[in-house]
């Protein structure tokens, strides 16, 4: 074995072993490992998340999800620390896809969890800054396994993006909880069909003073919108409950059903059928991306794919026909 093969093995076991530790650079150092591009960072990184692998899988996974002004940063600074209270510690992590065209985080600069971002039992990251849906949620589904190493037995995944980030958050995490607004008109107006679909949980912020009736009347209305569709498993029927992010009234019962569900899920088998799906879900994902990698990488097939593209455009190829020339060239 080579100096140079052992120095890199050494430095990789000891960053997991730093990370089992729990310490926070070192956490910080391993998530950056993960995100970098550069082709000897990512097969490090492969090592490493390999190596930690047996660390991992015990951590209480939830995806939140909400429109804009829903209060989902206060939700996850009240949540979390009504959680560190109870002797938890709590990663927070994000996928934005909409952070590759700003540039910006979906976690702006903490301030909005100024509370949590302050403990040292809480950890919280927000998504890379540029990046496709697919590697940004990669990027997350790794940073919560090194998360969960570094002894973070509750993580919540936050998405504001719309559409295709719900699933991807739905599909690395065990819970998905969907936050609602009460009183915003119609309430049953806000109900994306799938998004109600996905929803382990539909919670109403912000009832507190006024706003009580309000949330309740619009709980009630999600609770017929439920009866009306199918839920995910046979074993659990998404609960409807109001709450506010604001007085931390109603957070005592919203962490219970996710215990709940938790409860059902193993007694059910659904849970361990649902966590196999997610590994071979990130499997793929990982894979294509490694194919548009190499796309991007080689500069031969990366110039034949510019030909081919401008071809499809000017109609001299039909796109099916593209598609297996540049499968082609990947063989």
């Amino acid at each position: 074995m080579s100096e140079r093969l052992t120095n890199k093995l050494n430095q990789i076991d000891t960053l997991a072993n730093d990370l089992r530790a729990g310490n926070r650079a070192a956490l910080a150092r391993a998530i950056t490992l993960i995100e970098s591009r550069r082709g000897d960072h990512q097969a490090a990184a492969r090592d490493l998340v390999q190596a930690l692998l047996p660390d991992t899988g015990k951590a209480v996974r939830v995806g939140i999800t909400g429109a804009p002004g829903v209060g989902k940063s206060t939700t996850i600074d009240a949540l979390g620390m009504f959680l560190i209270e109870r002797g938890h510690k709590v990663a927070v992590l994000a996928v934005d896809p909409s952070s590759a065209r700003t540039g910006g985080s979906i976690l702006g600069d903490k301030t909005r969890m100024a509370r949590l971002s302050a403990s040292g039992d809480a950890y919280i990251r927000p998504s890379p800054s540029s990046g496709t849906l697919g590697g940004v949620a990669a990027k997350t589904r790794e940073s919560m396994l090194l998360c969960e190493a570094a002894g973070f037995d509750v993580v919540l995944v936050e998405t504001v993006g719309i559409g295709q980030s719900e699933t991807a958050v739905c599909d690395m995490t065990d819970f998905f909880l969907a936050l609602m607004l009460p009183g915003a008109g119609d309430e049953l107006q806000g109900i994306k069909k799938g998004l109600v679909e996905l929803a382990d949980m539909i919670a109403v912020n912000k009832a507190d003073g006024d706003n009580i009736k309000r949330a309740n009347r619009a709980a009630a209305d999600y609770r017929s919108a439920l009866r009306i569709l199918g839920p995910r498993s046979q074993h659990w029927h998404p609960p409807v409950v109001t709450f506010s992010a604001l007085t931390g009234a109603g957070l005592s019962e919203l962490w219970q059903k996710i215990l709940d569900h938790r409860t059902a899920m193993n007694a059910s088998g659904d849970f361990t059928a649902r966590r196999q799906q997610q590994q071979v879900k990130w499997m793929w994902s990982m894979l294509e991306q490694r194919l548009m990698a190499r796309l991007r990488a080689d500069p031969a097939i990366r110039n034949k794919v510019r030909k081919t593209e401008v071809e499809v455009a000017d109609g001299r190829i039909a796109p099916a026909v593209a598609a297996e020339q540049i499968a082609g060239m990947l063989r």
